[in-house]
């Protein structure tokens, strides 16, 4: 049984904190209506923050809903800004006692992690052995099953009240699209009645992901010992016998019956390593070879289309198309992209100069 931590709550709900986690929600956000207003009354805001969470009337308010379409159908939601400054100062205190018991080859939303270490990770494992199991969740985010998430912070946090914020917190979750999945001991009304789902694009919500799938991390690098990455819900396993995979793939699913989740039916499949392979935004090829795929460029090239076309009617600033170029070339960087880049994003910068050349103020940034 892990130590179970208490006396945390007076750490992070002080004035000094919430003020520190103001300034860490603010970053890239201070253009925002939201984030500015907190800003312009942000003492007393803070201090209406502290009173909320020391007497427990805080509540989360009313997240902002964005449907997307592509590359998948997902809601991602927005928090309001005051419920990001109190996640940042209590993940602050609270993701550092998690963080200890996390696998190594866990590489979502982590310090030091992310995506382009978890491509290194799955092409070290891929040029050991000859066949992978690639693993997907069947809606994971939707699926996260708010009893089992609270049992799981219990198992490391004692302390009483902060224990009640983060219930406040998951319980403050707006309605995710429904998962109606039956499980053993279930009665026909079980998926109506248990509470589920947790908003993607919340700081919260990154981080009780991990907690939940803490327990299959270990699963997979303890109980079955296999080689294993994982990213958020997308992971894998790798071995030189197809056989012991097939195996693992039935364990695994048993396994996640109990977190009262399923492997996804399309997503998850057994394949050589030495066919090529997307994961993570990127193909990966036996020889060493990264693309990106096809999808992603073309995805790219139309938001670039209507974000020079934003620039020369005036709506959007060009310095603001220069630094999502940059975004898509840091990304782009880790594949064998130089022609592509040079292709799409000269031609672009070319627009962009223009677009410069014209404004009023004769103003120039390094595109010029």
């Amino acid at each position: 049984m892990p130590k179970r931590h208490d006396h945390l709550f007076e750490t992070f709900a002080t004035f000094p904190a919430l003020r520190q986690a103001a300034r860490k929600a603010i970053r890239g956000k201070r253009k925002k209506a939201g984030a500015a207003s907190f800003q312009f009354g942000l003492e007393r805001e803070l201090l209406l923050l502290e009173r909320e969470l020391r007497d427990g009337t805080y509540r989360t308010g009313r997240y902002t809903e964005i449907q997307l379409e592509k590359p998948r159908q997902r809601l991602v939601s927005a928090a309001p800004f005051r419920d990001r400054v109190v996640q940042h100062a209590l993940m602050e205190v609270v993701a550092p006692l998690f963080e200890r018991g996390f696998i190594g080859n866990s590489f979502a939303n982590r310090l030091g992690k992310g995506v382009h270490r978890a491509v290194d990770a799955y092409e070290c494992y891929r040029d050991r052995h000859r066949f992978v199991l690639r693993c997907d969740i069947f809606r994971f985010f939707p699926s996260i099953d708010h009893e089992i998430l609270k049992r799981d912070f219990r198992r490391r946090i004692a302390c009483v009240k902060t224990l009640r914020l983060m219930d406040v917190i998951v319980d403050g979750s707006n309605l995710q699209e429904p998962v109606h999945m039956h499980f053993p001991g279930d009665d026909l009304l079980s998926p109506l009645e248990r509470r589920r789902g947790l908003p993607i694009g919340n700081l919260a919500s990154q981080f009780s992901a991990n907690v939940y799938l803490d327990p299959l991390d270990h699963f997979c690098t303890e109980c079955l010992r296999a080689p294993y990455v994982r990213y958020v819900d997308d992971f894998a396993l790798f071995h030189d016998d197809p056989a012991v995979l097939t195996q693992w793939r039935a364990r695994i699913a048993d396994f996640l019956v109990g977190r009262r989740l399923r492997l996804h039916p399309r997503k998850t499949m057994i394949q050589p390593t030495a066919e090529p392979a997307g994961f993570l935004g990127y193909v990966l090829f036996a020889t060493g070879k990264r693309a990106l795929p096809e999808d992603n460029v073309r995805a790219f090239k139309g938001r670039l289309k209507g974000m020079l076309n934003a620039a020369r009617a005036g709506v959007l600033a060009p310095e603001q198309v220069e630094r999502r170029m940059d975004s898509w070339a840091a990304h782009a960087d880790h594949a064998h992209t130089r022609a592509l880049q040079r292709a799409i994003l000269g031609r672009a910068r070319t627009a962009l100069r223009q677009v410069y050349r014209a404004r009023p103020d004769r103003s120039f940034a390094r595109t010029a």
